[in-house]
């Protein structure tokens, strides 16, 4: 059985931090659904296109359509589970407070550009949404005529799911700071590259503990 890579216990943080678990699982699930779709969808049109001359109608809108929401749905889970690429060669050596602090502020930075981007991209969607037009939308796709707002919208939700978690995290770094743990709640460990394949092997297998 795979080690988590986000020890937890009995806090409020930590019950917290599995309560979000469930919703970011949820997505992530959902966006991989969604790319095993759209390989299916990709296959058809190859298929149909060369033997039968008959291509997925609108094959392109319907992949932007979806494009957005594999992209960012699985954002939060990511963060949670410490997948991001990342350097790590000075951190690695880090120990204790020290690298509860380095940790602190790199959160605390990514959440002030998250937040800024919750804010760019809600506007970008509202430039979009329109109860007034037709399909609520004041632009759509070329081929189908799809409104485009759905799609615009998962990227402000999705990164409001990512500040939240980022926010936990924070929380998570800052009890470290104070405390001093081995192994903090809420907050991705540091594995090496053995621990962190038999994570995502047992991620993919449903074993992960």
């Amino acid at each position: 059985m795979a080690i988590s890579a986000v020890p937890v216990d009995d806090t409020r943080l930590s019950r917290i931090d599995r309560w979000a678990l469930k919703t970011e699982s949820t997505l992530n699930l959902a966006s991989g659904i969604v790319i095993f779709a759209l390989v299916c969808l990709a296959a058809t049109n190859v298929l149909g296109r060369k033997l039968l001359n008959l291509p997925v109608p609108g094959f392109i809108d319907w992949v932007e359509q979806f494009m957005a929401f594999f992209v960012f749905a699985g954002l939060a889970f990511c963060q949670r589970e410490g997948g991001h690429i990342r350097m790590e060669i000075a951190i690695g050596r880090m120990r204790g407070r020290s690298l509860w602090i380095v940790e602190f502020l790199s959160i605390l930075f990514m959440i002030l550009l998250t937040t800024v981007l919750v804010y760019g991209t809600w506007s970008h969607f509202l430039r979009s949404f329109d109860f007034a037009s037709p399909n609520w939308s004041r632009d759509s796709s070329i081929d189908l005529g799809l409104p485009l707002w759905p799609a615009k919208l998962i990227v402000p939700v999705a990164m409001s799911m990512l500040w939240a978690r980022l926010a936990l995290q924070l929380w998570g770094f800052g009890r470290a700071i104070r405390l001093n743990p081995e192994a903090p709640v809420a907050v991705p460990r540091i594995q090496d590259a053995a621990s962190q394949a038999a994570h995502e092997a047992g991620t993919v297998t449903g074993a992960d503990g």
